[in-house]
Parts: C-alpha cells; structure tokens; sequence
C-alpha cells in the first residue's frame, strides 16, 4: 500500500490549519466587532465554501490561476508561481475552502465574551493587541480548539475543490481523498478500505480529543 497519499493529506491538512489559524484570528476578532454592510459582505464571502458545492468553486479556482488566463499566467511570467496541478495550489484551494471552519468558531466565542472584559483591559493601559492576545484568546481556548480541529479535519475529507485544481498526480497532489476514489474506480477496494480507515481513526481521535478537552474546561476546580 502506498502511503504517501496519506503524509501528502497530514502535511496539506497541517500547513492549512497554521496558515488559516494566523489569518483567521484577526478576520474573526474583526469580524466580531460591530456590524456593517462591507463586514457583511466579507463574511458572506467567507461562508459561501460551505453552501457551494465543493466542484463549482475548484472550478473557478482553476479558471482564476489557470497558466492560460489572467491571474494565473501573470503569477507564471511575473514570479513563475504555478497554482493549478501543484501543492501549492492545493493549499490555496483549502485555505479558501476550510475558512469559515475556522473564522465561524472563533468569532462566535469572541461575540459570546463579556465587553466588560476588553474594557477593564483598556481601562488598565492595555493596547488591543495586548488584550486581544492576553485577555480573549485565553477566554476563548474550547472554540479556539474546535476551529483548529475542524479545520484541521475538513481538509482530510477535501475531494471536490482538491481533485479539481490539482488533479490525481502522485506524491504531488494525490492526497487520501482522492486515493480512495482512484482505487474504488481500479476496484481495488482493499486499498479503498485502508485508506478509508486511516482517515476514519485520524479523524474520530480529533473529534474525541475535543469533546474531552471541552469537557475538562468545563468542570469547576471543585469537581
């Protein structure tokens, strides 16, 4: 069995969550401050991965960066950077896909927070930095892990937007997902079967280890 499909899903699912966990924290935290008609239209944006159907936007994604059109072939003559059938395209496709995965949670929990806390922080010289990093982020870890796994777990199951930027091209795009489809398409069903499994075990681990860990910070000291 080869397993380079599955390191291929770990190291996209990796470099995923790291990279929309550095973005997403500020997008939430801003997102969560007041309402206006442009931070609608973000957020409306940023949702629409969970509502399109996963083909449609792998599609656009692959006509935006495609060498022979616009975007893309600037990024091809101007830096030589080539998104379509490549890792890094993979990771462009889940950073937009898995978004709102990570933005929803965290900017839930931060709407959810007392305003008294942010206030008694200013109040005491805090800049908002120092009270987003010291002050919010420690109040909000349950959501703030829920968002990491999530993301971390809807980019293992990616197929649709995956298959159609990068394709099925071994040890560069090939991730688990679409190892799975390849062999049920071969009938090979005993390699479909391992690869499956190993994603069922990687996932049900994550979810469980969330459920706990929510479960201990929910219990007081006296417990």
């Amino acid at each position: 069995m080869d397993l380079s499909p599955i390191w291929l899903t770990l190291k996209l699912a990796a470099i995923t969550t790291l990279l929309l966990l550095i973005v997403g924290l500020p997008v939430a935290w801003w997102l969560s401050k007041g309402r206006s008609f442009f931070k609608t239209i973000i957020e409306a944006i940023i949702t629409m991965p969970l509502v399109l159907p996963p083909s449609v936007l792998g599609f656009y994604l692959l006509l935006a960066f495609s060498p022979q059109h616009g975007l893309g072939k600037w990024l091809q003559n101007t830096f030589d950077i080539q998104f379509v059938f490549s890792f890094q395209g993979l990771v462009l496709a889940s950073f937009i896909y898995s978004m709102p995965f990570m933005v929803g949670p965290i900017k839930s929990a931060l709407q959810q927070l007392p305003a008294s806390l942010a206030q008694a922080s200013y109040t005491l010289g805090k800049t908002k930095w120092q009270t987003f990093k010291n002050i919010l982020i420690p109040n909000i870890k349950p959501s703030l892990l829920t968002a990491v796994v999530l993301t971390f777990a809807h980019t293992l199951g990616e197929f649709g937007v995956v298959l159609m930027i990068g394709g099925n091209i071994p040890r560069v795009t090939r991730v688990a997902s679409i190892a799975v489809y390849d062999s049920v398409e071969r009938m090979d069903y005993a390699s479909a079967n391992a690869y499956s499994l190993i994603l069922f075990c990687i996932t049900f681990i994550m979810v469980i280890s969330v459920f706990v860990f929510n479960k201990y910070q929910a219990k007081s000291p006296l417990e």
